[in-house]
């Protein structure tokens, strides 16, 4: 996780959150979050380098629309990333 940006660690914890939601419903939710518009521009690049790093995998929904759907290694990345936080932060 130390690695990625903090909008691709938000992209993860949305598609973790999820059922292999597809790339619209990753940028609508993240889009609430942010309070602004996120363009294809930034969001599929990003998208990408999560799934060429493994955190997340890509399917096909149908010939229009791919979904997400984090791996095993995208979980254990945030349940690390988790307790790294506790560290530092407890509520």
């Amino acid at each position: 996780m130390h690695d990625l940006t903090g909008f691709q660690r938000d992209l993860l914890y949305v598609i973790a959150g999820a059922d292999q939601p597809s790339g619209q419903t990753v940028k609508d939710e993240v889009e609430k979050y942010y309070s602004s518009e996120i363009n294809h521009g930034r969001l599929y690049p990003n998208l990408d380098t999560l799934v060429n790093k493994e955190l997340v995998e890509k399917g096909e929904l149908d010939r229009r629309t791919n979904y997400y759907a984090i791996t095993e290694t995208g979980h254990e990345r945030i349940q690390e990333r988790r307790e790294w936080e506790e560290q530092y932060v407890d509520f």
